[in-house]
C-alpha cells in the first residue's frame, strides 16, 4: 500500500496518493522530463496537495517506483505460486507480469533508479519467482541440474522482450477479429513466454 513516512493516512488521504501516483505514471511515460505541477494538474489537485505528499520530484518518483514494484508483488501472488499447479501459476504470474508492466511502464522501467523500498520488494520478487521455478524443476520440467538463477534472468529477459521487442515480439498475439491495431493479448503472449522459456525454439519431441 502507497505511504508517505510517517502515521498511516486517511482514506481520503490514500485516495489522493493513489491519484497523485496514477497520474505521475500517465505524465511521466509521456515526459520524463514533467514538472510536479503538470502531475498535480493530471490528478486534479493543487501543486500544494502533491508537495504536501512529497518533499520533492525525486520523493515523487521514489514512491512511484515502490508503487509500481508493491502492483508486480501483487500480480507474482494472484498467480498462487505456492499453492496453484506450478505451471498454471507461471502462466497466470506472466499474464498478470505483462498486464502490470504495460500498465506501469515508468515506474517499472529503467529510467526510474529503484528507492530502498522498491528494492527490497524486487528482490523478494526474484526470490518468489525462483522458488515458483523450483517447483517446475521438482515435476522434471526444468532439468535438475539446471541453474535457477540463470532461467529466471531468461526468464526476465523474455519478459522484456515481448514488451519491448516491437511488432516481431507480439506478432501472432493478437486477435484477429480485434483488427491489426488491437493490443496483444497478454494470455496469448505469457504462453509463448513460458512455452520458449521451459521448451526453446527446437522440435518437440514426438
Amino acid at each position: 500500500m502507497s505511504k508517505t513516512v510517517g502515521r498511516p493516512l486517511r482514506a481520503d488521504a490514500e485516495r489522493s496518493v493513489r491519484a497523485i501516483l496514477a497520474a505521475a505514471e500517465h505524465v511521466l511515460a509521456e515526459n520524463p522530463a514533467a514538472s510536479m505541477e503538470q502531475v498535480a494538474e493530471a490528478a486534479g489537485v493543487t501543486r500544494t496537495t502533491v508537495h504536501r505528499r512529497f518533499a520533492n520530484r525525486q520523493a515523487l518518483v521514489d514512491a512511484l517506483a515502490a508503487e509500481g514494484a508493491l502492483k508486480l508483488a501483487e500480480a507474482i501472488e494472484d498467480g498462487h505460486p505456492e499453492t496453484a499447479p506450478p505451471l498454471v501459476a507461471l502462466h497466470r504470474a506472466t499474464a498478470n507480469v505483462l498486464r502490470v508492466k504495460g500498465a506501469w511502464g515508468f515506474a517499472l522501467g529503467p529510467a526510474v533508479a529503484h528507492s530502498e523500498q522498491a528494492a527490497r520488494t524486487h528482490e523478494e520478487i526474484a526470490h518468489r519467482c525462483t522458488e515458483l521455478l523450483r517447483r517446475i524443476q521438482a515435476e522434471g520440467v526444468i532439468a535438475p541440474d539446471a541453474d535457477l538463477e540463470w532461467v529466471r534472468r531468461v526468464f526476465y529477459a523474455l519478459i522484456s522482450e515481448v514488451l519491448h521487442g516491437g511488432d516481431v515480439a507480439t506478432d501472432g498475439a493478437r486477435d484477429p477479429a480485434a483488427g491489426p491495431d488491437a493490443a496483444p493479448d497478454p494470455d496469448a503472449l505469457a504462453t509463448r513466454i513460458v512455452d520458449t522459456l521451459l521448451h526453446g525454439v527446437g522440435p518437440r519431441p514426438s
